[in-house]
């Protein structure tokens, strides 16, 4: 993965780790036609250690001494991961059930191993520039480890790559002109049957995404005072949060275009909402610095919370875990708390610039933060919190996500009024979309049509873009 200017090259960049599909491609040269190696590659540049193993064990072909090294390799990355997240217990368990089984016969390396865990504090792992440059090495040798396994000829792999790549969008099929003000905020629901769009014009428009792929307008939602700076579908994709800048929360029907509920509390405004996972609850992020639980029918407050570090809340999202809901939300100008609803576990993620937005992918897993001096950082949430990627190239203070065929694209708006997409995991910058005549700020995917991007602008239009199975079907603007 990689940071990506206008260098034409694709590359990956890790932590310490650079390569690119040239160099892979050259140091593969044996054959291994098995759809598991591109789940194990994905696996791993994730971080899903455990299902990474178990994929591995499925690749056809590969030598048994080649999966016990490589898997001792992940194994440990995933071992230095939890000691530094101080989860004692957990790399006890990894260290000795699945570790030492291996039966590779290192010993000093074991005893490095149990020497981190026993004396930390005398280990260069608990230095923070000494332990990411130790997590770096691991790095680089568990893609040492993936070269020497996944030896895939370089057409396979040259192929694979640019089938991704014919399904990024590349043509405006529609120019949807209802609001009369700048585009602040875009969100297709769950089953991508709606659009959601809301306006500088402080109006909110619901739009229907029709079988043959048209958008039309469906109702407009009235009611709020200032620009709605935050949207927010229900699973169910029934109901709609809508929430007004410094404002109120209002929810709505969106078979009728009804509010039905009027969310708020004395003496504060909100600025942020989401719903709960079971879509009982909503939060809300208000600007006394606190994140609030509501219950859904009657409205009343039920838990808030708040804590020194927040200087402010805003932009929020909501995920959840096997365990529990976790709150993402900017609680500083460069800074992002993931917080346990229940735990009360806390965890932060701080940046060098100021945080404009952020977008969570559709599985909760990973975080994509836009920052002021433009730069898109990708980070993994889900276990081990870490960085995966840096795209650059735009500049625009914009709201970009993740999304696409298999989630394999990167979008954001940028001030020279394009539309920029990158190759997620080589960090490509594969297109720039030209259709608006002002700054693009919002830009979001379709979930069910990875085709179908939609982007939001200061010309206060909205264009909805296809790959090239659509570039034929283009529509009268709306």
């Amino acid at each position: 993965m990689g940071s990506m200017g206008d260098d034409k090259t694709p590359r990956k960049r890790g932590k310490g780790v650079e390569y690119d599909y040239e160099t892979l491609g050259k140091r593969m040269k044996s054959v291994v036609d098995d759809d598991n190696v591109d789940s194990f590659i994905r696996l791993i540049l994730e971080g899903n250690w455990d299902e990474s193993i178990s994929v591995l064990r499925k690749i056809s072909g590969t030598d048994e001494n080649a999966i016990k090294s490589a898997s001792q390799e992940i194994l440990e990355h995933k071992y230095f991961g939890l000691v530094c997240e101080n989860k004692i217990l957990n790399a006890v368990d990894t260290l000795t059930n699945e570790i030492v089984p291996l039966d590779i016969n290192d010993r000093a390396r074991h005893e490095k191993l149990c020497r981190f865990l026993v004396f930390p504090e005398k280990d260069s792992h608990v230095k923070s520039s000494s332990k990411k440059s130790k997590l770096e090495d691991h790095n680089k040798k568990l893609l040492d480890e993936l070269f020497k396994l996944l030896a895939l000829p370089e057409r396979r792999l040259v192929d694979a790559y640019h089938g991704v790549i014919d399904h990024a969008p590349s043509e405006r099929l529609q120019v949807l002109q209802e609001h009369k003000d700048k585009i602040c905020f875009l969100r297709f629901s769950h089953s991508g049957k709606y659009l959601a769009s809301s306006s500088a014009d402080c109006i909110v428009i619901v739009w229907e995404v029709m079988l043959d792929g048209r958008v039309s307008l469906k109702h407009t939602l009235c009611g709020h005072q200032k620009p709605v700076s935050c949207i927010s579908w229900s699973f169910s994709d029934a109901q709609l949060l809508t929430c007004g800048l410094d404002e109120v929360v209002r929810r709505w029907d969106i078979e009728s275009g009804q509010c039905v509920h009027i969310y708020e509390k004395s003496g504060v405004s909100l600025v942020s909402c989401a719903w709960s996972p079971d879509a009982k609850y909503i939060f809300c992020g208000v600007n006394d610095k606190s994140v609030c639980m509501w219950d859904l029918e009657e409205g009343k407050e039920l838990e808030c919370w708040k804590d020194s570090l927040t200087s402010g809340i805003s932009d929020l999202g909501i995920s959840s875990n096997e365990r529990e809901i976790i709150v993402t939300s900017v609680c500083k100008e460069n800074m992002i708390k993931l917080f346990g609803w229940e735990s009360k576990s806390e965890k932060l993620i701080e940046e060098d610039q100021t945080v404009t937005s952020f977008s969570l992918s559709e599985d909760g897993k990973l975080l994509l933060i836009s920052l002021s001096n433009g730069e898109l950082h990708l980070w993994n949430i889900d276990g081990f919190v870490r960085q995966l990627a840096k795209y650059k190239g735009n500049k625009c203070v914009s709201r970009s996500c993740i999304g696409g065929m298999e989630h394999a694209f990167i979008a954001s708006g940028s001030e020279h009024s394009q539309v920029y997409i990158w190759h997620r995991q080589s960090g490509e910058l594969i297109s720039k979309l030209v259709g608006h005549c002002g700054a693009v700020n919002c830009v979001n995917w379709n979930p069910t049509n990875p085709n179908m991007l939609a982007s939001g602008s200061d010309d206060c239009t909205i264009c909805i873009w296809g790959g090239l199975s659509q570039g034929k079907m283009k529509y009268h603007s709306s």
